[in-house]
């Protein structure tokens, strides 16, 4: 009797003097940041319950986080650029963790919880959104609306942030790789003439699927492009896509593999809640139906030429365009194509897509089948709808092409787009720009 009396005295006494055991530990602190909003990453142990809110004079921004320890430094986050000066933590009532951001400015907090998923545990984000803006319309804005314009393309490289994507061989990630064929991209329609291009992420942090497409209507997009570079469960799968959206299935099992892999992404990046606005299910699908049909004719069309281009300088998965339920392509109103670059699982493929001369083909290969759709069919109203065959301008040269189909395309003659460039004979190269005579 006397000996369990004392164990329970100690036991009482190691209570009080330590406190209950904490439920969950966070484990790391991460910290991106974004164009409007600054993103942080509490790794758990396991799910918690929390509150976030605001103080001001001085702003704050107070994270509670129940029955809870701190088992992370934040002394190397980088709080640059972001509206975060400092980060302090402390105990709330013996059991629970407070942390305490001091701001530079006041922001508007939106936070959630994700459970553990393939890659990740259990994580705790909160989003630090800059306060709006109010958006000025400059004068190219309204020019693009009513005088001719540029044909605008929005280049989405896949995955960012928290989300790396596939990882290859030696630490290569699929992020890292497909921003720099998308910033190349970019590069080459920019200095296009009747082309303007988009970036939709431009640095290293994860914008929801739903988001990119969003981003893609707020520039007014004509076409979308999301760059990636997955993975396969086997490192012998090989070979560059292009997909389009399907409205029944995906048209093999690696497509409908793909799309799985690729619509997770919300769930390692961390999306949050899904709006729940989508009004009318029977009225939204009438109108989908409406304007997918056309949509989607649209994007199997270019998605066939960026495919032929591609298949001149790398080996192609499937010799024609796939289809598969990629959330990134089911906007109704802007024709949209996923190209997979090729497998970065695969050693070979994987050593190639981290080479910046292989980037540079790439972007190239897809900026040549995007110009040459866009020569044949540019939307009323552009640059290129304005410059009639025969008016001049500039053609690139893609697989495929010889100079009498390009003569006939553009209503002139051989010789004259000899003459014209300084060709001493008919033999052309991939990727070589050929000026179009007036006729």
């Amino acid at each position: 009797m006397l000996r369990t009396a004392v164990i329970r005295s100690l036991a009482l006494l190691l209570l009080v003097l330590c406190g209950p055991l904490a439920a969950a530990t966070v484990d790391g602190v991460r910290l991106w940041r974004a164009p409007d909003h600054t993103r942080l990453v509490f790794d758990l142990s396991e799910p918690v319950s929390h509150k976030v809110f605001p103080l001001d004079n001085p702003p704050r921004l107070v994270v509670d986080i129940a029955k809870s320890t701190l088992n992370a430094s934040a002394d190397n986050l980088d709080l640059s650029n972001s509206p975060v000066a400092a980060m302090r933590s402390g105990v709330k009532d013996k059991t629970d963790l407070r942390i305490v951001f001091d701001l530079n400015s006041m922001v508007n907090p939106r936070s959630f919880v994700l459970a553990k998923n393939q890659q990740y545990g259990h994580r705790l984000v909160v989003d630090l959104y800059d306060n709006e803006q109010k958006t000025v319309k400059t004068v190219e804005d309204v020019a693009g609306v009513t005088g001719d314009r540029d044909i605008i393309i929005a280049i989405d490289a896949g995955h960012g942030g928290e989300d790396p994507g596939a990882l290859g061989p030696k630490g290569i990630r699929e992020k890292q790789v497909v921003l720099a064929i998308s910033r190349e991209l970019k590069t080459l329609l920019d200095q296009t003439p009747g082309f303007r291009a988009k970036l939709v992420r431009d640095g290293d942090y994860y914008i929801p699927l739903r988001g990119r497409t969003h981003i893609a209507r707020q520039h007014r997009a004509d076409m979308f492009i999301s760059i990636h570079a997955d993975a396969f469960t086997k490192s012998s799968a090989h070979g560059a896509s292009v997909f389009a959206l399907s409205r029944r299935g995906a048209t093999s099992e690696t497509a409908r593999y793909l799309a799985s892999r690729e619509n997770q992404a919300d769930l390692i990046g961390g999306a949050g809640s899904v709006s729940l606005d989508d009004k009318d299910h029977m009225l939204a699908s009438v109108l989908l139906d409406l304007s997918m049909t056309a949509t989607l004719s649209s994007s199997l069309d270019v998605g066939a030429e960026v495919l032929r281009s591609i298949g001149g300088i790398a080996k192609l998965h499937k010799r024609h365009v796939e289809q598969a339920g990629f959330m990134v392509l089911k906007s109704p109103d802007i024709p949209s194509i996923l190209v997979e670059t090729g497998f970065i699982s695969n050693p070979g493929e994987a050593k190639l897509l981290s080479n910046r001369a292989y980037q540079q083909k790439m972007a190239r290969a897809i900026f040549n089948g995007v110009s040459r759709f866009y020569e044949k069919a540019p939307p009323a109203g552009t640059k290129l709808a304005a410059r009639k065959p025969g008016s001049g301008g500039v053609h690139v040269i893609s697989r495929g092409d010889t100079l009498s189909d390009i003569a006939e395309r553009y209503s002139v003659s051989v010789d004259d787009l000899l003459r014209y460039n300084g060709l001493s004979s008919t033999r052309i190269r991939v990727g070589q720009r050929l000026k179009i005579p007036t006729s």
